[in-house]
């Protein structure tokens, strides 16, 4: 069983990490993937919540930063040093079939940390907003799965990899909305 899923998610990384491969690609996606792409998303996100909500956009950013945190943390150093999965551009007897389109890393695989943390921004955020802006869920998710798919075909995670941060990241962003709208009576 563990084989069977073993060659799916080696089968499912090549068909996107040299399947897919074109110019487009190959320029844009390692910008989707990248920390500081998104840094004015960040301060747009604080800037709305301080401005919209005032005092209760204060402990919306507070608590998101709190949601990133554990996702983060949780992510890179409770999961992955307990299953040490080396990354495909990484992973003896296969790197050589990896097209990398950024530097490798040397840190561990599973699960991705990008997939938890942009998961849990995007599930947070959703949960809070899905009311007031009616693409808002829809939104959030594709971006959050777009940097996903950056990370398999850049060559740094495998699916499966992506998937369980996802997950994760999607857990801790829900369970963390409802602890905010619990304790503030948040309405947006």
């Amino acid at each position: 069983m563990l084989e069977t899923l073993s060659n799916w998610d080696h089968q499912w990384f090549q068909a996107v990490n040299s399947g897919l491969s074109n110019v487009v690609f190959d320029w844009l996606l390692p910008i989707m993937r990248n920390k500081y792409t998104w840094i004015p998303l960040y301060i747009g996100i604080i800037f709305f919540a301080i401005k919209t909500y005032k005092s209760k956009g204060i402990y919306l950013v507070l608590f998101l930063a709190i949601t990133v945190g554990i996702a983060d943390y949780g992510s890179a150093s409770i999961i992955k040093p307990f299953y040490k999965r080396d990354r495909p551009c990484n992973e003896v007897g296969f790197k050589e079939k990896v097209v990398s389109r950024v530097p490798c890393g040397s840190g561990k695989s599973f699960p991705s940390t990008h997939a938890s943390d942009h998961f849990s921004i995007a599930v947070f955020l959703s949960m809070l907003f899905h009311r007031r802006f009616k693409y808002f869920t829809a939104i959030a998710l594709f971006w959050a799965a777009l940097i996903c798919f950056s990370q398999v075909y850049v060559g740094v995670h495998f699916p499966l990899d992506v998937t369980a941060g996802a997950i994760f990241g999607s857990l801790i962003g829900f369970l963390m909305a409802k602890l905010f709208v619990k304790s503030t009576s948040f309405k947006a």
